[in-house]
């Protein structure tokens, strides 16, 4: 039975990431976890105004967490964002490929205006126009303003249970996409993986049916080259696809593996992803 697992999957939570450029930390539950999160973008934030710099950044909606708390701290600190762009990594659509109304209960821009910029001193709040999800129409349109920015001061994120990121899903069986060519995915529309669609409609009870098929995902390219890439996990389902990130061939099928390739990658655990995956029936 052992022989038959991949030998990834028996990593200790002390040795994971040992040997690879990704630098791993792990911290004791999904609330440290988004306080985290929080305290690094706004220092992401915070650092590129003190360098001069209008920052950029690529933020996901999973996890979800960590946008209250930011919301407080940049009140508190009475931080502008006027200069701020915030780039979402992706979006749910419709079946005609438009963007899922925002009071649809699963609209990324639904919950980022609800859990993040109403809750903002408005004085504080990032325009309108700054407040960036890729555009089905016009997806090139996020490469174009990264390149007018001067690049991306950070990409925040999560990993999906088939090693997606953003939702960048790995190649369909069949579909011939070689690493570099992968790496290179631009902006785009596409369909989400059975995997992807399944995991997800957990948190909505088990409702598959609920749970779109169509999205808009920033590309492989934009993301792998932003500056510094931070990736959160707090799911126990994790648990496993964290170590074939860190420990698994790089390449297309699990899409997280090239934060392997970056000069300034990080992972924050729970303690719960970072043990080992329990392998039995119960």
């Amino acid at each position: 039975m052992p022989g038959m697992l991949p030998d990834y999957l028996g990593i200790s939570a002390a040795e994971l990431g040992r040997g690879q450029l990704v630098r791993v930390r792990v911290v004791t539950d999904a609330a440290e976890l988004a306080q985290v999160m929080a305290r690094e973008m706004l220092e992401t934030i915070e650092t590129a105004l003190a360098d001069g710099r209008a920052p950029t950044l690529i933020v996901p909606v999973g996890p979800v967490d960590q946008f209250p708390i930011l919301a407080d701290l940049i009140n508190s600190r009475g931080l502008s964002l006027v200069e701020t762009v915030l780039i979402n990594m992706d979006e749910y659509l419709t079946d005609d490929d438009e963007w899922l109304p925002m009071d649809h209960p699963l609209s990324f821009r639904g919950f980022m205006e609800r859990a993040f910029y109403s809750r903002l001193d408005s004085r504080l709040a990032p325009p309108p126009e700054h407040r960036v999800f890729p555009d089905p129409r016009d997806p090139a349109q996020v490469e174009w303003l990264i390149a007018r920015r001067g690049g991306v001061d950070a990409c925040f994120g999560g990993i999906g249970i088939n090693g997606h990121i953003a939702f960048n899903e790995p190649p369909e069986p069949g579909e011939p996409l070689g690493p570099e060519e992968f790496a290179d995915l631009p902006t785009r529309v596409l369909s989400l993986a059975r995997e992807t669609r399944t995991i997800n409609a957990h948190t909505v009870g088990g409702s598959l049916e609920v749970v779109p098929a169509r999205c808009v995902t920033v590309g492989m390219r934009e993301i792998l080259a932003s500056r510094r890439l931070r990736f959160y996990c707090n799911r126990p389902w994790q648990s496993a696809v964290i170590r074939r990130v860190l420990h698994g061939p790089i390449g297309p099928a699990c899409p997280a593996s090239y934060l392997r390739r970056h000069p300034d990658a990080a992972v924050v655990l729970t303690r719960q992803v970072a043990d080992p995956p329990q392998i039995a029936l119960r």
